[in-house]
Parts: C-alpha cells; sequence; structure tokens
C-alpha cells in the first residue's frame, strides 16, 4: 500500500516511522517533509507544499495513492481531506467544516458555548474600539487570540491591561497575523496545569490515546515566551480515572456529537487541549490533527500497526478495542535554534546522530532539518529535532532522553532541562534499627502527661494490656450507640521530623479522631494511641504524647493507653507512623446520619487552621528544597509553622450550635477526598450540593501550594480542605443563629436537588 503522508515537522516523521513498521505499508510519500524523512524507512520526500491542495491531489492520482495522512492544520483547514475524499481517494483527517474547531477560534468558543462544554469566559470582536472598551470594562485576566490560523503564533497571554491592549492594535490593526487577526477573541486567562488529551474519533466512535504534558513555555521552570512545544512526556498522571471520565463526558462526547449533529461529524484525531482550574477542566483549544511534540511521545506507546486505525476512523469503522498501548512511559526533549522563538539562523551543521542509531527505545524525530546536495544534515526551522525515549519507569525514560540529546550538536542549539519534572514520585521509606531499651524509657516519660487525662470512669491505665473504662459513663444505655474511629496523621509526621517539633501532631491525631465520630453527633470518652517508627527515640515519644495529652484534656477525653511500637525496615531513620483510636458516644435519638438533608437546606463552613493532616506527601514534594524557618510574604509564620498548624477539633462549636436548638442535618469532615470526596457522603440520594468558591477566606498556604506546584484547582479541592474543615447542614431558618452564635463559621452554599448527570458536589 502506498501513503501519502502531507506535512514536514516532527510529528509527521513520527507518524512515517511509525506506518513504515506496518506489513500492509510498500511506500510513504511526505510531502514536503524534512531531513528525517528523507532517510526514514520507506520514505521519500515529495517537494510540495502541505497545504498546495491541487498540487498534492495530481501527485496522489499519478503515483496511485492509497490512502492519505494528513498531519498539519493548514492542509486541514484548506479542505485537502474534501478534495481526497471526492476524488474517491481514502484520507485520514476532518473535513474543513469539522476542522473549523481549530482554524476558527471564534466558531470554537461559540460551539463549546452551544454545547455545554466547559470554556472561559470569552467574547469575539471585528472592530477594535468595541475590543478595546470591553478590555477597559472587566477585571479579570485575559488571553487574546487571533481567530484563525497563525501557524502556533496567534495566542497572546498579556500580563497587564495595557498589554492586552498592544495585542489588539497589532492583531485588529497592525495586521500582524493578516486574515487570521480580522475576528479577535478575548477570553477569561485560566490558571493550572495543561493537560493534552488527544482521541482516534470515526465520527461516532473514539479511543483514547495516553493522556500527555507538554511544556510550551522556551526556559525552564515554564518561562519565557511560548512555542510549540519544547518536550512532553506520556502518560501524564495530572487525572484520575474518574475524572478522565468526567472529561469524556463533559467534553469530547458532547465535541464529538455537537460536530455529528452540526452536519460535520468528526473522523481523524480530536485533541482537547486542557488547563485543569479550581472548577475542574476546561477547553483551552481544540486541535484537529495530532499535536507536536505529544506524537512523538504517544506513537512509541502504541502497541501495534497504527495504519489500520487511521483507515477505521476514515471509513467510520472504528473499534476501540483494536487500540493498545504497550507499558511504560515515553520522554521527549526538543532541540531549538538560537534565537527560537524569535528569529533564528538556519543552515547550522548538525553532528552527533550517528551515535544514537543503533540505542533501543530510542528515537530522534526530525522537524526543523534538510539535508543539502553534499548530504550534510543541517538545521531549517526553529525547533530543530527532539530525542524520544521509552521506558520502564518515566525517570529513566527522562534520564535516557536527556543522555540522547546531550550528544547533539549544532551551533547555539539550547533546550529545556525540567521537561516532566512535575512528575516525580514520593520517595519510599527506608531500614532503621531497634532499640528495644529505649520503649521502657519513653513510657516513663509519657506516664503523668497520660494520667492527667484521667477521670474516675478510667479503671485501668497505662502499663495494662488494655484500659479499662467504666461504663457508668453511658447513662441510659438502653438509647445509646457507641461511635468509633481509626485513623493517622499521615506524612504530617515527616513535616514534623524536619522542624524537630512533634508536640502539634498529638494534637492532630486526637482532634482528627475526634471529629471524624463528631459527623454521627457523639461526642468523644476516652482515646488510644499507636505510634510506630524504626528505631525509638524517647523524647520524641514523649513530646508526642504529651501533645495528645493536652488535646484530651481540652477535649475532656481520657487517654486510656497506646501502643508504642519499633519496626526496623519499614521507615527511615527518622521516620515513624502516629495512629490513634477514639471511642464516643451517641443516643439514637441524636444521631447525626443526612437522611433529613433536603434542598433549600444551608451549608455552613467551619474554617480550617491550614492543611491539617491531609495532602502532606504532595506539600512536602513542592516545599522540598525551600527554607522551612524562613517568613514568607503574607505570612506572620515560618514556612514550617505554617505547615505544622494543628487540626482544628470542631466538638465545642457543634455542641454549643446543638445546645442552642440548632439542627445539624449533616456534618462532613474535610479529610483527605477533599471537599467534594467527604461531602457527597453525607448527602442522600437526590440531592446535590453547590458550593460558592469565593465564600470563605482561604488560608495563604493553599494559594502558596497551587503556585508553587502548579497544582491544578480540581486537585487541590480533591487533596486539601482548602481552608474549611467542617461542613454542616441546617435548615435555613437555623442558619442565621449558627452564624450569629459567636464561632466562626461561614455560608459557603446550598442544597440543591440532584441531576443523576451532574456531580454530587459541584464548586463554581
Amino acid at each position: 500500500m502506498k501513503i501519502l503522508l502531507v506535512g514536514g515537522g516532527g510529528r509527521e516523521h513520527a507518524l512515517a516511522w511509525k506506518l513504515a513498521q506496518s506489513p500492509q505499508v510498500s511506500a510513504i510519500y511526505v510531502a514536503p517533509g524534512n531531513g528525517g524523512t528523507a532517510q526514514a524507512d520507506l520514505c521519500e520526500n515529495v517537494p510540495i507544499a502541505a497545504n498546495d491542495v491541487v498540487a498534492l491531489l495530481a501527485f496522489a492520482r499519478q503515483k496511485q495513492v492509497d490512502f492519505v495522512v494528513v498531519g498539519p492544520e493548514d492542509p486541514l483547514a484548506a479542505g485537502v481531506v474534501d478534495a481526497f475524499v471526492e476524488a474517491g481517494i481514502p484520507a485520514f483527517g476532518p473535513s474543513a467544516a469539522a476542522a473549523r474547531l481549530e482554524s476558527s477560534k471564534a466558531f470554537a468558543r461559540d460551539f463549546m458555548a452551544r454545547h455545554g462544554i466547559p470554556s472561559p469566559r470569552f467574547r469575539i470582536f471585528s472592530d477594535f474600539n468595541d475590543a478595546a472598551s470591553f478590555l477597559a470594562s472587566i477585571d479579570f485576566e485575559v488571553v487574546i487570540k487571533a481567530s484563525g490560523l497563525a501557524a502556533g503564533k496567534g495566542v497572546v497571554v498579556p500580563e497587564n491591561m495595557d498589554e492586552a491592549e498592544d495585542a489588539l492594535r497589532a492583531i485588529m490593526l497592525d495586521r500582524q497575523f493578516g486574515d487570521a487577526g480580522d475576528l479577535v477573541v478575548i477570553e477569561e486567562r485560566l490558571r493550572g496545569q495543561e493537560i493534552s488529551v488527544l482521541a482516534f474519533v470515526d465520527g461516532e466512535r473514539y479511543a483514547l490515546m495516553p493522556l500527555a504534558q507538554d511544556h510550551k513555555p522556551v526556559f525552564d521552570g515554564d518561562q519565557g515566551p511560548n512555542t510549540g512545544g519544547m518536550g512532553a512526556f506520556a502518560p501524564a498522571a495530572l487525572l484520575t480515572a474518574a475524572e478522565l471520565r468526567d472529561v469524556e463526558r463533559k467534553i469530547l462526547v458532547p465535541a464529538i456529537r455537537g460536530l455529528a449533529a452540526d452536519g460535520t461529524p468528526y473522523r481523524g484525531v480530536l485533541y482537547a487541549g486542557l488547563m485543569l482550574t479550581d472548577s475542574g477542566p476546561k477547553v483551552l483549544e481544540f486541535n484537529c490533527r495530532f499535536g507536536d511534540p505529544e506524537t512523538q511521545v504517544i506513537l512509541p506507546l502504541l502497541d501495534g500497526d497504527l495504519l489500520p486505525i487511521l483507515q477505521a476512523c476514515a471509513k467510520g469503522e472504528l473499534d476501540p478495542h483494536m487500540v493498545r498501548w504497550r507499558e511504560g512511559f515515553a520522554a521527549c526533549v526538543v532541540a531549538a535554534a538560537p534565537g527560537y522563538p524569535g528569529s533564528y539562523p538556519k543552515n547550522l551543521p548538525i553532528t552527533g546522530l550517528d551515535t544514537l542509531a543503533m540505542q533501543p527505545d530510542l528515537m530522534v524525530f526530525h522537524a526543523g532539518t534538510a539535508r543539502g546536495d553534499d548530504g550534510v544534515l543541517r538545521t531549517s526551522g526553529g525547533r530543530v529535532l527532539a530525542v524520544t525515549a521509552v521506558s520502564a519507569n518515566l525517570d529513566e525514560a527522562l534520564r535516557r532522553a536527556y543522555a540522547g540529546i546531550a550528544e547533539i550538536h549544532f551551533e547555539g542549539v539550547h533546550y529545556r532541562r525540567d521537561i516532566g519534572r512535575r512528575a516525580n514520585p514520593v520517595s519510599a521509606y527506608q531500614r532503621a534499627g531497634v532499640d528495644i531499651a529505649a520503649g521502657e524509657r519513653a513510657v516513663d516519660l509519657m506516664k503523668e502527661a497520660v494520667r492527667s487525662t484521667y477521670g474516675p470512669e478510667v479503671l485501668a491505665g497505662i502499663g495494662a494490656f488494655g484500659g479499662l473504662f467504666d461504663a457508668i459513663a453511658l447513662r441510659g444505655a438502653d438509647d445509646t450507640i457507641l461511635a468509633a474511629s481509626t485513623d493517622g496523621v499521615g506524612t504530617k509526621t515527616m513535616a514534623a521530623a524536619r522542624m524537630g517539633r512533634y508536640d502539634t501532631i498529638g494534637h492532630d491525631i486526637v482532634n482528627h479522631c475526634t471529629n471524624d465520630i463528631l459527623v454521627q453527633g457523639a461526642y468523644p470518652l476516652f482515646f488510644l494511641d499507636y505510634i510506630a517508627s524504626a528505631r525509638l527515640q524517647p523524647e520524641r515519644v514523649a513530646e508526642v504524647v504529651t501533645g495528645i495529652a493536652a488535646a484530651c484534656r481540652e477535649a475532656g477525653i481520657a487517654l486510656l493507653g497506646g501502643e508504642t511500637a519499633e519496626m526496623p525496615g519499614i521507615y527511615h531513620d527518622d521516620g515513624f507512623d502516629l495512629v490513634g483510636t477514639v471511642i464516643g458516644v451517641v443516643r439514637r435519638s441524636e444521631l447525626i446520619d443526612g437522611s433529613r438533608i433536603q434542598p433549600g437546606d444551608v451549608i455552613l463552613g467551619l474554617p480550617s487552621t491550614g492543611l491539617h493532616t491531609n495532602g502532606y506527601s504532595l506539600a512536602r514534594r513542592v516545599f522540598d528544597d525551600w527554607d522551612w524557618s524562613a517568613t514568607l510574604p503574607g505570612f506572620d509564620q515560618s514556612l514550617g509553622e505554617a505547615l505544622l498548624e494543628p487540626h482544628r477539633s470542631y466538638l465545642a462549636e457543634v455542641k454549643s450550635w446543638r445546645r442552642a436548638g440548632i439542627d445539624i442535618k449533616g456534618l462532613a469532615h474535610i479529610t483527605g477526598g477533599g471537599i467534594p470526596g467527604n461531602l457527597a457522603r453525607t448527602l442522600p440520594a437526590g440531592t446535590a450540593a453547590r458550593i460558592e468558591w469565593g465564600s470563605w477566606p482561604v488560608p495563604a498556604i493553599f494559594g502558596l501550594i497551587r503556585r508553587a506546584g502548579q497544582v491544578s484547582g480540581e486537585e487541590m479541592f480533591r487533596v486539601f480542605n482548602m481552608g474549611l474543615g467542617m461542613l454542616a447542614v441546617v435548615s435555613p431558618d437555623h442558619a442565621a443563629a449558627a452564624l450569629d452564635s459567636g464561632f466562626a463559621a461561614h455560608r459557603v452554599g446550598q442544597i440543591i436537588p440532584r441531576d443523576l448527570a451532574a456531580d454530587p458536589v459541584q464548586i463554581r
């Protein structure tokens, strides 16, 4: 089978490389191709511009081409697929009408608005004065986009309104991008991490590709102007399986169905560039072709023949099960010409590729290269070439890609050295030793702190195998339910170790467990702790237990006992774990189970003091190389002190509200899973919760984590409490009394009827 591959960049070299592996392919003509496709197996470069539809069609007829694969957006917008299909030559790619999703940003935004696809606020303008007036009237950050195709350069991200107006003037009056600027889209600037979601589409069915993340800014740390992409990796673990299903349901499926309903069924690769914002994924843009450099990390992971998949899409016969992916990761680093993405020289000789040719799972994909009559490979573009490596883990793939690109030389070559930097895994625990005698000393040090929590109901104390608690405290036992909770403080222990301060995590474990039973309406009776470490340090154990005892006294809980265990080989030298169990009691008639919650009820939020006991693996990773003793702007304490702020107990608030007759229908303790995960657990069938973002003050530590770690808004809400440690659902006529009770609380949302297609907890 003879293939005509339209395009000449790194994407097309990767497509040619993969198509050449098909046993069905006998020849691949690449128009116009590059220095890499000129030397690739089965490939022959053809000196025809990618958007010269007439010449491409004539060539295909002359060579009796069996199938056409279109890479770039320009020929798709020019209708090259329509021309081939009309001529009876099957072609892979969307029609010009469907490709308007990319070729017209104005069309794309209107399309997304009509079909309810999550996207930023926007307005479309054809008149400069109208656009400038709109800019002057808004109070949010913007992005300025020339509506038409502008070779990937028609998007300006201004830092202030003066820069925004300058961009409008350059596009609309100075005609910087020619006819592409006839219409301009002004849209809200989104913040968060970007991710590329690509799918093979046959007009109705689709098959997802591995999620990829590219790195657009030219310099390390996402600094400098945007480029076409300086590197990428896949799969990118930025969405959970459930979140990805939401992207399919809310973005991909509506787009595919919407185009079909509009009479322009989509066949080809649909590429959704998403921003993971505080309110969920939103579409930055749709592209109507393989991405570049995403293709260079996705295709090496494809298990099997690419050609049948492309043919099935073109025919409208895609079986998603025919698309399979190999295990492992791919990473790609782009080498750019000096000056890129600005002006750059050409014809610079390239050396070093010969040493890479025979390395397994290492590919060099050419983009801006050409071979002269002398056979010497030279630069001919801004993004010159990319090195892709595949390995069982991402770290190794990145290491091999960087080792490969270091072998390549041309004058002024530059590349980013931090591709994949946000994907480093959290390190595991390491081994340590044992000191049995230290356990006895630890018990001696903490005895008095524990005994200080005893009341007459405690019959046996520390040193016994089990603590005894007199059931006389359960007055009215026939109407009494016992409640229990066991939980831990997680990797906050490692933050405590870094600061050398252990008293606050004692408060954490008591208050965390107390809140866990409080949501059922139960009040705590007694508490037990468990401390495990590789090497027992008595002074540290005593400091932890002293904090536990202090929190128990404040809550009126007996610290009945506990266990201190040494576990070599489980933790690293200074690592330990802290777990607690609380037993409480609630009268059956006072049980809080959420069953009476109904639409119209009010959601009140009780403020947190910070992270409480969740999200520390992520927080430590973000701040790993920071000075934790330094006081940062906007903080009145050091970073370490902010991270160690104790988990609040909400026992006093709940007791006071109930004594005042406030009807609490439901409580949600915001721990792992954040607001969406925990609030959903208390909602009865047929109800949902709408949370109003901005209705409560958010501690500065969360904004710092989001910015420094470039964490998406959705992930922030699923990992952290975002300033709300407990949510209470009350009837509307009791909300005012609760808010006026003297405790800090905020009206943060309401209960609404549940649409089964919608999320049970909606944050907007």
